[in-house]
């Protein structure tokens, strides 16, 4: 039976946080984990393919240039589709797409595999996020889109560890073979628990251009990309930083990384809850607060324990700022919603790259000690683009 989307809401005021969101959660989790688990495996891959580590690489920069380039044009193709079945044919080119990787005999092979599964990862989050939006309340958006995205940050903490784990014990095509069984549970839930929203009428390929060519809207793109940019010109680099500068050993950087993980769960829920509050200040407040951290960071690197402290509360403010910024993007798409939030994801994926390139370009020219406060400048610049379109708007209203 179709629901429609005031139904859905009416629902939702009773149930803030329905079960089915929790399918969109696994969907996430599996993702997040096919996306990062490569680079734990990289060795085994290069060794087992044949070809050499910098080549195997290349299979984390084709997966992020298919999210970025190919996740939008999947999109418009098929914005046609009912949402819930879109959602579950994604799903099956997920579990085909890894299950390609499981029995790939070739580097070539293999590849593609990573291709096709990238092609689900940015239209799977921009659909799922206005399903998950429109299941709750308008006042609980953000909130919603962060328990989601909560799946991607879980993947990080459990997910990459222990296909890992796997993958050095098993053979990596065994990691591939545990997210294909993940993609199944997704799917499973989806069909399960997701009503059946009542499509409404397609919009042309042409209005969703025109909704998404805003300059607002490729504002605030931009400042999802540079936001990203500061984190990952740290981010790619934060091995080298902590055992050359502050002296950790390199087997302690692990848990380091799983202390951020859970900074960045902690943070993904509380920033919803703060977008739903209030979505532009607490945007800009977040970006600011990066700001300072990072710039902390370019001192605390040298003390183990001020390091592992901000690296803590810089992957919770990082990623508390997403929801928000998710919410906002989709908002200024009305009539391209699902386009918009898979934008972001692009611009994202973008920013990533950008961000690693420019890190490497620092620690070359620069030093390896400049790379935090040329991560909170990149930042800064999101926010003073931030401030000054929330200064416009206000202008703007109060005329």
């Amino acid at each position: 039976m179709e629901l429609s989307q005031r139904t859905i809401r009416e629902h939702a005021a009773k149930e803030p946080f329905p079960i089915s969101i929790l399918s969109l959660t696994v969907g996430a989790f599996a993702i997040g984990m096919t996306e990062f688990v490569i680079m734990g495996l990289l060795p085994n891959v290069a060794a087992d393919l044949h070809v050499s580590i910098s080549s195997a690489g290349q299979l984390i920069t084709m997966y992020a240039l298919g999210v970025a380039i190919g996740a939008p044009i999947l999109t418009v193709l098929t914005q046609g589709i009912p949402q819930k079945k879109l959602l579950c044919l994604l799903m099956l080119l997920f579990i085909l797409g890894n299950g390609i990787s499981v029995i790939a005999p070739s580097y070539a092979v293999l590849m593609g595999a990573r291709v096709i599964t990238a092609l689900t990862h940015g239209t799977f989050f921009g659909v799922g996020a206005v399903i998950a939006s429109n299941l709750v309340r308008p006042d609980k958006r953000a909130g919603a889109v962060s328990i989601m995205m909560a799946g991607l940050t879980i993947a990080n903490i459990i997910g990459v560890p222990l296909g890992t784990f796997i993958g050095q014990h098993m053979g990596w095509r065994s990691s591939f073979g545990a997210i294909s069984i993940m993609g199944i549970a997704a799917l499973i839930g989806i069909l399960i628990f997701i009503p059946q929203i009542r499509h409404d009428k397609p919009v042309s390929i042409a209005a969703q251009i025109t909704a998404l060519a805003k300059p607002k809207l490729l504002l605030y793109l931009l400042i999802g990309a540079l936001g990203n940019a500061g984190l990952f010109a740290v981010f790619t680099y934060i091995t080298p930083l902590l055992v050359q500068v502050t002296g950790f050993a390199e087997n302690s950087v692990s848990w380091i990384l799983v202390l951020f993980g859970c900074g960045v769960t902690l943070g993904n829920i509380v920033g919803g809850k703060l977008a739903d509050w209030k979505l532009m200040p607490s945007i800009l407040g977040l970006y600011f607060a990066i700001c300072v951290i990072l710039t902390l960071f370019t001192f605390s690197i040298y003390s183990p324990t001020a390091a592992v402290v901000t690296i803590f509360l810089w992957g919770a403010a990082s990623f508390a700022v997403f929801p928000g910024l998710q919410v906002r993007i989709m908002s200024l798409a009305k009539a391209a919603p699902a386009l918009a939030s898979t934008s972001s994801h692009s611009a994202g994926n973008l920013g990533n790259a950008s961000g690693a390139f420019i890190g490497g370009w620092v620690i070359t020219h620069l030093s390896l000690t400049a790379l935090p406060w040329v991560g909170a400048v990149l930042v800064g610049l999101a926010l003073l683009l931030g401030i000054a379109s929330y200064i416009a708007e206000r202008k703007s209203a109060a005329a």
